[in-house]
């Protein structure tokens, strides 16, 4: 058996890959839209992929499964419960699918979404009895579970599926050996949880004893604990979910729609049609020089998730990047299904070198000159744009706490006529909140340089525990 675990760091996302060397057959499981990885290893491993599972369908990322079935010809396997818009074998509790020495066993694991399953892998070569490991998708994360309140606008409770979850673990997973190694689709930084390890591997007895979702607990206490101080969910969550579900096209072909070099007075008429300008370098780049009214979302942060939080679908998106990485970002884009890519920007920011009264700056402004100001007679409003629970472990007086993905809708309520000073963590999210405040309007805007990190490095004070606005 050939057991391949791949990880996407700025999605907190695992996909696996099973091979079986005497038939040469192999089986992905929650694959990423952009599969070129899976076709190399295969190759490399002279494997041929036949099958493609989803554990359910994702809500925080556009699997690859269509894109695996056109590419490889496998076949596409979902849990009984699923309802999908595309031909599938769906599999019931006990279900087998077996090549050469390698068994794939489905376990109904409902409780994250109601079609849930978790895929038990057997090493034939090794023991038909115990698995080697359990893929246990979204149902089992290492350090915590999954958060049953994401079908919510699909019509589901979070009681209902909490209720399903309790089950799923105590009467299918904890009745597998402890020894049996457990693999995730997400961990830390994925908004499918709450408090997920950086580890992407354990075994079922390490969770047993260290997972505080698996403690003894009655199944109420266990609902009431897991759906208590959930992160927020980005609306596209629910887009997703949907989009498993249906019928799209694949990744190449949006991309082959997408690709299209834009001069620069092309891209100036379609902004002044509505069109999203998003600017993908750094924070640092950005702020030097960027055209007025560009969304700043670096690819050196969490970039599809922002993405996705402060851009719309109902317009199209224009990229200026980096000569050489237009191609990483619509990719990442599409990575959520955010395929209304229109262009990119010839040449980058090379284009705007004749063009200087287009081109705007961002101050970033070191901790100490911040902090003088904010001492000084007309002081700007300090706004923090970090999220509620990053707050109330610190935060500067006198800030007023406005979370990124609460920012859009909160501009009214800010002053036009006076100078605003935006800081996050260390400086990535600080320069996404000052762009969406410049393109709307405010034209006093600054922030802080490396966020509160670099403000405590400068020894200046912080306070703690104060409530949200």
């Amino acid at each position: 058996m050939i057991f391949k675990q791949f990880y996407l760091s700025c999605l907190a996302h695992a996909s696996y890959m099973i091979g079986e060397e005497e038939t040469g057959t192999a089986a992905v499981v929650d694959p990423q839209r952009d599969t070129d990885q899976y076709i190399a290893f295969a190759s490399d491993h002279k494997l041929k992929i036949q099958h493609v599972f989803l554990t359910h369908l994702h809500a925080d990322f556009v699997a690859g499964h269509l894109e695996l079935r056109d590419r490889a010809g496998a076949t596409i396997y979902l849990g009984a419960k699923a309802k999908a818009r595309y031909a599938f074998t769906p599999l019931h509790d006990g279900a087998i699918v077996e090549f050469g020495r390698v068994r794939l066993k489905a376990l109904e694991t409902p409780g994250h979404t109601p079609e849930s399953i978790s895929i038990v892998v057997y090493d034939l070569n090794a023991s038909d009895r115990n698995p080697y490991a359990v893929l246990t998708g979204d149902t089992l994360f290492i350090g915590d579970v999954g958060r049953p309140d994401l079908r919510v606008a699909l019509g589901w409770s979070a009681k209902e599926l909490g209720s399903m979850l309790f089950d799923s673990l105590h009467t299918k997973l904890l009745a597998l050996p402890d020894e049996s190694l457990v693999y995730p689709a997400h961990g830390a930084g994925s908004l499918c949880g709450k408090a997920l390890s950086k580890e992407t591997v354990s075994t079922l007895g390490e969770q047993r004893r260290s997972n505080y979702a698996l403690q003894p607990m009655s199944k109420e206490a266990f609902v009431q604990v897991v759906t208590a101080d959930q992160p927020e969910a980005p609306a596209y969550f629910t887009y997703d979910a949907v989009l498993n579900s249906e019928e799209r096209p694949t990744l190449d072909q949006a991309l082959a729609r997408e690709m299209n070099p834009l001069t620069l007075e092309t891209l100036l008429g379609m902004q002044g049609n509505g069109a999203q300008i998003l600017d993908t370098r750094d924070a640092t780049e950005f702020a030097a020089a960027h055209l007025a009214g560009s969304i700043n979302i670096g690819l050196g942060g969490q970039y599809a998730t922002w993405a996705g939080t402060v851009l719309d679908r109902t317009h199209p998106i224009v990229i200026i990047s980096d000569p050489g990485r237009e191609s990483e970002a619509a990719v990442r884009l599409g990575r959520i299904g955010f395929d209304h890519v229109a262009g990119y920007l010839k040449d980058g920011l090379r284009s705007l070198e004749s063009r200087p009264e287009l081109t705007v700056t961002t101050e970033r402004l070191s901790a100490p000159f911040a902090s003088e100001l904010l001492l000084s007679e007309n002081a700007p409003l300090a706004i923090d744009v970090r999220a509620a629970r990053e707050r109330e472990q610190k935060y500067i007086a006198g800030s007023l706490s406005i979370p990124l993905n609460h920012l859009a809708e909160k501009l009214d309520a800010l002053p036009k006529d006076r100078s605003l000073l935006v800081y996050c963590a260390g400086g990535y999210r600080s320069s996404i909140a000052a762009s969406l405040l410049e393109r709307n309007g405010f034209d006093r805007v600054s922030e802080i340089a490396g966020g509160i990190v670099g403000w405590e490095a400068a020894g200046l004070p912080v306070l703690t525990t104060q409530p949200s606005a």
